[in-house]
C-alpha cells in the first residue's frame, strides 16, 4: 500500500466544526463507551466528519483527538491507516468501480472508459470541472454475481450500482448530475442474484421480501430489552397477542444461557435399547459357565539361576630384566 498523506496545507480549511446532525450521532458513539475508553469512538467520528465535508481536514483530526482524549499523532495513524478515510477533497459523488477479476470479463474497462471520458483522470484528488465527480479503481466489492459494478459514495450514503454497461453508467452520471434520484441495485430490475435465463421464476414472491413471512421470536424474560419494559412498566412481551409468554427452551433463569442435553455414547445408547445398564466385564467363571470348560493353568516357567560372575583372570606380573655383568 503506498504511503497516504493528508492534503496540502493551501488545500486544508482554517478550522472544522461538527453540525448539528453530526452531533446526536456523536452522542450514540460517544455514549457506547466507558470515559476512559473514549478513544474507541475514533473511526465512527473520522467517518462522520468524512460524511459531513466529504473528506477529514487536519483540523478534523484534531477536533476528533480533543473529544477522544486522545492523542493527536493516533488519530493521524488512524486516518491514513484506513483507505475508506479521503485525506484530500473530492466530487461530490466518488465513483469506485471495482475492476476484479469478475467484473473485468463483464465488461468493467467500459466502466473505466466512461469515467475517463465524463470525468478525467482516475484519483480521488481528480474532480471533475463541475466539482460533482472523482473516481478510482478498488478491488473486489463482493458483488460478483452482479458484475460489473461500481459503488457510489456521498453524503447520502455509500450504494451499489450492478449489472452495469457503460450506456447505462452513462445515464447514471446525468441523472446525478441533474440532482435526479437514482434507485440502487441491478440496473436490470431483478431482485439481488436472482437468476434471469430461468426457465422457472424463482424469488419472485413479494412475501420473501416484506417480512410477512417472519415469525415472532420467542418470549425471552431475560434480555435487556425485556428488564428495561418491565421497569417502564411496559408490556415486555410486545408480540404478545392473546398467546401466554414463552420462554426458550431449556433456558436458564438466571442467565438466560441454554442448557445443553448431556450426550450419549454408542455404548449408551445399545443399552438404553435393551433396557441394560450397559455391557459387563466378561470374567473366567462365566466363560466357563457358557462354555463347560476350563481356563488352562498358565505354564509354570522355572526360575532362572542367575549366571555366574565371571572373575577377570590375573595377568602375570612383568618380568624384571636381568641386571647386567660388568665386563671384566
Amino acid at each position: 500500500m503506498s504511503v497516504r498523506r493528508l492534503a496540502a496545507a493551501e488545500v486544508q480549511p482554517e478550522s472544522f466544526t461538527f453540525s448539528k446532525e453530526s452531533e446526536k450521532k456523536i452522542a450514540f458513539w460517544m455514549n457506547k463507551y466507558p470515559e476512559d475508553r473514549k478513544a474507541s469512538a475514533v473511526i465512527p467520528l473520522l467517518w462522520l466528519a468524512q460524511k459531513q465535508e466529504g473528506w477529514v481536514s487536519e483540523p478534523a483530526l484534531r477536533e476528533i483527538a480533543a473529544r477522544c482524549e486522545m492523542p493527536y499523532i493516533r488519530v493521524y495513524e488512524v486516518a491514513t491507516f484506513y483507505t475508506m478515510f479521503n485525506l484530500e477533497p473530492v466530487g461530490e459523488h466518488l465513483i469506485q468501480v471495482c475492476g476484479t477479476t469478475p467484473c473485468w470479463l463483464r465488461g468493467a474497462d467500459d466502466l473505466k472508459a466512461v469515467c475517463e471520458k465524463r470525468i478525467g483522470k482516475k484519483g480521488r484528488g481528480n474532480v471533475s470541472a463541475d466539482g460533482k465527480f472523482s473516481w478510482e479503481e478498488v478491488e473486489c466489492l463482493g458483488a460478483c454475481s452482479n458484475a460489473p459494478m461500481v459503488q457510489i459514495a456521498n453524503k447520502d450514503g455509500d450504494y451499489y450500482y450492478e449489472d452495469l454497461t457503460g450506456a447505462a453508467l452513462e445515464q447514471i452520471l446525468d441523472d446525478l448530475t441533474a440532482g435526479k434520484p437514482v434507485e440502487m441495485g441491478p440496473v436490470t430490475g431483478r431482485k439481488c442474484s436472482e437468476p434471469t435465463e430461468a426457465d422457472v421464476a424463482v424469488l419472485a414472491d413479494a412475501s420473501l421480501y416484506d417480512g410477512s413471512r417472519a415469525k415472532p421470536m420467542p418470549y425471552m424474560p431475560n434480555t435487556p430489552e425485556a428488564k428495561a419494559a418491565a421497569e417502564k412498566g411496559e408490556d415486555p412481551d410486545p408480540v404478545k397477542k392473546g398467546r401466554p409468554a414463552q420462554k426458550a427452551p431449556d433456558a436458564d433463569e438466571a442467565g438466560g444461557a441454554v442448557k445443553s442435553a448431556p450426550r450419549k455414547t454408542a455404548k449408551a445408547a445399545d443399552a438404553a435399547k435393551t433396557g441394560t445398564s450397559g455391557p459387563k466385564k466378561v470374567t473366567a467363571k462365566a466363560v466357563e459357565k457358557k462354555t463347560g470348560a476350563k481356563k488352562a493353568p498358565a505354564a509354570k516357567t522355572a526360575a532362572k539361576k542367575p549366571a555366574a560372575k565371571k572373575t577377570p583372570a590375573k595377568k602375570p606380573a612383568a618380568k624384571k630384566p636381568a641386571p647386567k655383568k660388568d665386563a671384566e
